[in-house]
C-alpha cells in the first residue's frame, strides 16, 4: 500500500453490549484530542438493531471524505466498520471483529446489560439476526484498506475465522491477548501508522 493519506474523519464502533464508555474509545478519543485535534472525531452510542445502528452511522458520516475517512471497530463495531468501509471505500482497523454475528448473536435475544453501565438495559430482539444478516459484506472489494488486530486468547471469537475472513489485509495476530484486546494501548503506534497519523 502507498503512503497512506493522513485521515482526517474518524468514526470509532464499539462492539455488543459496549458503548463510547469502553477503554479503546477512551484511549483513542484522549489521544485525538490531545496529538490530533485537526481530526473529526466520532464514536457514537450505537443501537440495538443493526438497521438502526447502520442508518445512524450512514446518517452521521455521509458529507465525510472517501480519501481520508477512517473507521476503527472493535467486535461487533469491526463487523459494522467492514459494511461502512466497503461501502465508502475507506480505511478500516478491526480489533478482534465479529465475523458471523448473525450466528453468535442468535443466543443474546432478549433483555441484555451495557458492560459500562449495569443499570442500562436494551432488548435484543429476533429481526436484529436478519437485520445483520443484510450488513453481511462478501469478499473484501480493497483488502488493503484493512487492517486487523486478532488476539489468538480471544475467548469469546475463533481468532482462525477471523484470520480467513480478513486474509490479504494487513493483520498482526497476537499470541495471548483477549477479546477486549486489554494492551491495545501498545498497538496505537501500528494503528497510527496505518490511519497516516504517525
Amino acid at each position: 500500500m502507498t503512503q497512506a493519506q493522513a485521515t482526517t474523519h474518524l468514526l470509532y464502533l464499539h462492539g455488543f453490549r459496549s458503548s463510547p464508555q469502553s477503554t479503546k474509545a477512551r484511549q483513542m478519543a484522549a489521544l485525538m484530542a490531545e496529538r490530533f485535534p485537526q481530526v473529526q472525531w466520532w464514536c457514537p452510542q450505537l443501537p440495538p438493531s443493526p438497521q438502526a445502528a447502520a442508518a445512524l452511522i450512514a446518517q452521521g458520516t455521509a458529507h465525510w471524505p472517501t480519501e481520508t475517512s477512517s473507521v476503527i471497530g472493535s467486535s461487533l463495531g469491526g463487523f459494522y466498520a467492514t459494511w461502512v468501509a466497503a461501502q465508502r471505500g475507506w480505511r478500516a482497523v478491526l480489533i478482534n471483529p465479529a465475523v458471523d454475528p448473525a450466528r453468535d448473536l442468535s443466543r443474546y435475544i432478549g433483555e441484555q446489560t451495557s458492560w459500562h453501565d449495569p443499570q442500562a438495559r436494551f432488548f435484543f430482539a429476533p429481526e436484529f439476526v436478519a437485520e445483520l444478516r443484510d450488513l453481511v459484506v462478501g469478499p473484501l472489494p480493497h483488502p488493503e484498506h484493512f487492517m486487523a488486530l486478532i488476539a489468538k486468547g480471544d475467548e469469546v471469537l475463533d481468532w482462525h475465522e477471523m484470520a480467513t475472513r480478513y486474509a490479504g489485509a494487513q493483520q498482526t495476530v497476537l499470541e495471548g491477548g483477549d477479546h477486549a484486546l486489554s494492551n491495545f494501548d501498545q498497538h496505537l503506534p501500528q494503528v497510527l501508522a496505518f490511519l497516516g497519523l504517525s
